[in-house]
């Protein structure tokens, strides 16, 4: 007999072993013994995170598990056998497995759509939750058809419960839903629903009668009995060791409990470390792992304190943790939707150090088919633009160096439309953000449409009926809904320029963001040489070493060693004359007195390159100088000053100096080097002579 040891995102998790018959897949007809008692949960442990499945790249490729390909592979379960099964939405649509010698196969689903029959020949539309029963029947909850579908053990698929959009309970055929993405199945067989945008727990009968457990008729945040109690986006759920049903409430950044009389209590609380709970998974002994927006896994121990094993100070983030299952011996599973893999989390002995992983989507991933198109009328012709990845960015409160910037501005008039570059589909249950603030935006895929009324006019009307309003009980608009599973198509109408006065696209998640560029845009162009302005040495207490009057810096080679300062700015073609715009590339080659370089200098070392986007906030005062800043954040004039020394790029950070000691006395030349994302060298007085004395 085989058995369930995990359940993935609102899959439940029981303490006890359920015995599950031998399947049309293949389950074995037995398992590995269970250990005689389960081994207490490490807390705060180390984690090596290890492929489990997909190349980094979005696509629909069975076969081999390194080489397998997925479009949104959100929520998982485990096997005692050691397969692995899960969801794939976006333009998948699929159920798919990793066997134990790790094949990818697809168990069910082909194409968008709403069709039951046997497993590979029926449709789902952006399946999320999976979960299983006693029987080793898998449930679906179908997002984009407000459905719940059973595939059984036979490979039958079929409808269980709703299939239209909307609220009612009743007899499952008659049953609505909103978007389902969370779900869970008890001892008994009831399935249990996270109803996503209705705001509710439902449970599906032994009796196929639909029933509301918690949660009333408008968003919101009220720990009460039953209908009297408020949720605000759930999205996911898992059963804790007690056998009390935990809920990721998203919006409200929130751990809900519900006790099977419809009690509702907050298990935890707006967060010291989450920040956004997307998908859950439970342990025997009450510790609670939570993955959440920022890209974390954060784990909850019994007594409530929160330690971030993904995404702390030594382990980078994922992009989006969407699923997670506890495996028998305590490793953790989780999938990278928007990464493009599922990963393994294994707990190392202690003072073990993790060797080097892969995580979110590969650097060369395909980025979308946009042909060429601007988010503005005219779709196929030339626009200013206004802004590049990595320049740096501040606040109108008076700091210039606040933040990198993450994408690609087009200059457009306030009110203007802005229009859909490519096909997509919204694929985060969070996909328009901020209402009313100066970087309210939409989420498609991997595209971002920052600084727009998202879905509405200028004077606040919905487009249609995908964008739905959220009113506050005076009236007012509080946001914007647009539902996980919803399509856009190319030109479709997204919003309306705000007060910013252009549209910032940008590509992936935060600390996977590549350069928008890249996307091609017809009509764009750059011939112009980036310009170098100047080149400063900082000595070992940070202040500028001024050259003497024979135009030489005299540098003594003991100390911390020396930050090399650029400063450098490009243009576009078209472009007005006074818009100055950031580098792509910039850095440094030491030379001897003769002007030729040094061994290892033969190229200029490329440390700041903005291709891809570091995820830390304080990479923008490492990339550049204190006197960076831009003339709209309040810099009296906008400069572009970069620490050459220290190093950003490839989504990386890390700070450095020129080390002369490493030099024997004498003349060198520090030559400066800058390069658009087109190519062209920059030009300007970029060597700095330098005397290292004895």
């Amino acid at each position: 007999m085989a058995r369930w040891q995990g359940m993935a995102v609102g899959a439940v998790v029981v303490a006890t072993a359920v015995a599950l018959a031998a399947t049309w897949w293949e389950f074995p007809t037995s398992g590995p013994q269970a250990p005689t008692g389960p081994l207490p949960t490490p807390l705060a442990w180390t984690a090596q995170i290890e492929l489990l499945a997909g190349d980094g790249h979005p696509g629909d490729r069975d076969g081999a598990s390194a080489q397998a390909r997925f479009a949104d592979p959100y929520a998982l379960l485990g096997s005692a056998d050691g397969s692995v099964y899960f969801t794939d939405a976006g333009d998948n649509n699929r159920i798919r497995r990793r066997l134990p010698d790790g094949r990818i196969e697809t168990v069910a689903g082909q194409g968008e759509g709403r069709v039951d029959g046997p497993a590979l020949q029926a449709s789902f539309n952006t399946p999320s939750g999976i979960a299983a029963d006693a029987q080793g029947n898998l449930y679906v909850a179908d997002t984009g058809n407000h459905a719940i579908r059973r595939i059984s053990t036979d490979g039958q698929v079929t409808t269980l419960a709703g299939g239209q959009q909307g609220f009612a309970d009743g007899p499952a055929a008659q049953a609505r839903f909103d978007g389902p993405m969370g779900i869970a199945v008890d001892a008994q067989g009831q399935v249990y629903v996270a109803d996503t945008w209705n705001d509710r727990i439902r449970v599906i009968g032994t009796d196929g009668n639909v029933r509301t457990l918690a949660g009333g008729d408008r968003p919101g945040f009220a720990d009460a009995p039953g209908t009297d109690a408020r949720f605000d986006t759930p999205v996911a759920l898992a059963f804790d060791a007690h056998g009390a049903l935990l809920v990721a409430d998203l919006f409200n950044n929130a751990i809900r409990r519900v006790g099977a009389d419809g009690m509702v209590s907050t298990a935890v609380g707006k967060g010291e470390v989450i920040n956004g709970p997307l998908s859950l998974a439970t342990t025997h002994d009450g510790v609670l792992y939570v993955g959440d927006l920022d890209g974390r896994i954060v784990q909850v121990t019994p007594q409530g304190h929160q330690l971030a094993l993904l995404g702390n100070d030594r382990l980078p983030r994922l992009a989006r943790p969407s699923g997670l299952a506890v495996e028998a011996d305590g490793a953790l599973l989780v999938a990278d939707s928007a990464g493009y893999r599922l990963h393994r989390l294994r707990p190392l002995p202690v003072g073990e150090l993790p060797a080097p992983a892969l995580v979110g989507p590969a650097s060369d991933a395909a980025l979308p088919d946009s042909g060429g198109r601007w988010p503005l009328a005219p779709q196929d012709g030339w626009h200013e633009v206004v802004g590049t990845l990595g320049e740096v960015r501040g606040t109108f409160q008076g700091e210039s160096r606040h933040h990198l910037h993450g994408g690609f501005d087009v200059r457009g008039d306030v009110g203007q439309t802005v229009l859909a570059i490519a096909e997509g589909k919204i694929s985060s249950p969070i996909a328009a953000w901020n209402l009313g603030g100066q970087a309210e935006g939409l989420a498609v895929d991997r595209l971002k449409y920052i600084h727009m009324r998202v879905g509405r006019t200028p004077r606040g009307e919905p487009f249609d009926a995908r964008w739905q309003p959220l009113y506050a009980e005076d009236g007012t608009l509080e946001r914007i809904r647009v539902r996980r599973g919803t399509r856009i198509h190319v030109g479709d109408r997204l919003g309306s320029i705000n007060n910013q006065a252009h549209v910032h696209l940008a590509v992936g998640n935060g600390g996977f963001e590549t350069n928008a560029v890249a996307l091609g845009f017809k009509d764009y162009a750059d011939h112009f040489a980036p310009r170098i302005t100047d080149v400063a040495l900082l000595d070992d207490n940070d202040q500028p070493l001024a050259a003497g009057s024979d135009g030489v810096v005299l540098l003594a080679r003991q100390g911390r060693g020396v930050q090399i300062v650029v400063e450098a700015w490009d243009q576009v073609d078209n472009n007005l004359p006074r818009r100055r715009l950031g580098p792509y590339q910039v850095g440094y080659q030491i030379l001897d007195a003769a002007g030729q370089p040094l061994q290892g200098y033969e190229q200029p070392r490329w440390n700041i390159v903005f291709n891809r986007m570091p995820p830390q906030k304080q990479a923008v005062k490492v990339a550049y100088a204190p006197d960076s800043g831009i003339t709209v954040h309040g810099s009296a004039v906008t400069r572009f000053r970069y620490l050459v020394t220290n190093t950003v790029r490839d989504g990386l950070m890390e700070t450095g100096r020129w080390q002369p000691a490493a030099l024997p006395p004498g003349e060198y030349i520090v030559r400066a080097s800058a390069r658009d994302y087109s190519g062209n060298e920059g030009v300007g007085p970029r060597e700095i002579r330098v005397r290292l004395l004895p």
